[in-house]
């Protein structure tokens, strides 16, 4: 199934660059290039779903950007695992921390478009993401709503509903890291 997405995509890819029509809105082009109507089905709901294929350039531009954007969560999830272990948390750091949060929840969904898989480059991102969209979309969802709500109590202070919010934030993080991200020690 991997190899076929992949097929897709790269079909997507090669009409998008040509000018062509995007396969979502010309069935046809594809089916006429002797693709699996599976695989037709497949790429279109990952475009659908993900937004449209990018190639090249874009394609290693949105990787980089997810990276970072992935990189700055992480470095403010260590800021909050520290202050909400803390005697006296600093509430302000926690803050600032939720916005960085917030702000890649925010940008996370449009991180994913069909072209920036594990098939184009180095990424933690697995195939999957791509061969279940609908899937991944809701957990970026949650992650988004998870992240808000996070950020509301962050900016009350209170610092039991942080540590509560924290808690649901890592397993919204968790639920998507688990079944579409691989580990570190079969990064590329």
């Amino acid at each position: 199934m991997r190899n076929r997405l992949f097929v897709a995509v790269a079909i997507s890819a090669v009409l998008t660059a040509c000018g062509q029509p995007d396969p979502a809105e010309r069935n046809d082009t594809i089916a006429s290039a002797n693709a699996p109507a599976e695989l037709v089905a497949a790429a279109e709901k990952a475009n659908v779903v993900l937004g449209p294929a990018v190639s090249g350039e874009q394609a290693m531009t949105l990787m980089e950007d997810r990276h970072e954007g992935m990189e700055d969560i992480g470095d403010a999830f260590k800021i909050i695992g520290r202050e909400t272990k803390a005697v006296s948390p600093d509430v302000a750091a926690i803050r600032e921390a939720a916005a960085v949060i917030a702000d890649g929840a925010d940008k996370s969904s449009s991180w994913f478009p069909p072209g920036t898989g594990p098939d184009v480059g180095k990424t933690r991102a697995k195939a999957e993401i791509w061969q279940k969209p609908e899937d991944f979309a809701a957990k970026d969802k949650a992650f988004r709503e998870a992240a808000l709500a996070f950020k509301a109590a962050a900016d009350s202070g209170d610092v039991n509903a942080i540590k509560a919010q924290a808690g649901e934030l890592a397993k919204a993080c968790k639920s998507c890291h688990d079944p579409y991200r691989k580990p570190e020690s079969e990064h590329d």
